[in-house]
């Protein structure tokens, strides 16, 4: 299983989308590999560098609503694993992009809003770190010298892809 957790991106912003999480001019790259220096090129936040530290050294994103929307493609969460992303927290996501981040052995966990804004407390905080109990299913926050833990419910289905690394290693051990 991969590790859950670590340094923290904060993309403060609704419906952000797969083209720009990875944008559609790079589909034509080859391997999961050659996507991994274009994540997040097109998003524009204010501050944002999608070159900069934090996004190189992220293993963990906490956005508002609608994460992923617009085109169902597989290269968005493929971007971020290969740049070792593992978790994206948001108040919702699009259907088709929380399945395949399921689907690829990633988590996407969907919080409240109230418990969203209260992640994002910890932007300011340069040394903001999520760990995960995924077995738990309880997650911490910490930084600036404090910390606190939510509870996150994942279905079983889904928690048993994650688990197993992806649907296609499920599928090897139970098909």
């Amino acid at each position: 299983m991969k590790t859950f957790g670590g340094p923290v991106l904060f993309l403060d912003r609704d419906d952000i989308n797969t083209d720009e999480i990875i944008p559609a001019r790079y589909l034509t790259e080859i391997t999961k590999a050659d996507l991994q220096p274009y994540i997040l090129e097109d998003l524009k936040l204010p501050g944002f560098d999608p070159k900069g530290e934090k996004t190189k050294s992220a293993k963990v994103i906490v956005t508002r609503a609608n994460f992923g929307c617009g085109s169902s493609r597989e290269h968005a969460p493929w971007v971020l694993e290969v740049n070792g992303i593992t978790v994206v927290i948001a108040e919702s996501f699009a259907r088709i992009f929380r399945q395949n981040m399921f689907n690829c052995g990633m988590a996407a966990i969907e919080l409240p809003k109230e418990t969203v804004d209260r992640l994002f407390t910890y932007s300011d905080f340069p040394d903001a770190s999520v760990s995960l109990d995924f077995a738990g299913q309880v997650l911490t926050i910490s930084g600036g010298g404090r910390s606190d833990s939510f509870p996150f419910q994942i279905a079983p289905f889904d928690k048993a892809l994650v688990t197993a690394g992806g649907w296609v290693d499920y599928a090897d051990r139970n098909y």
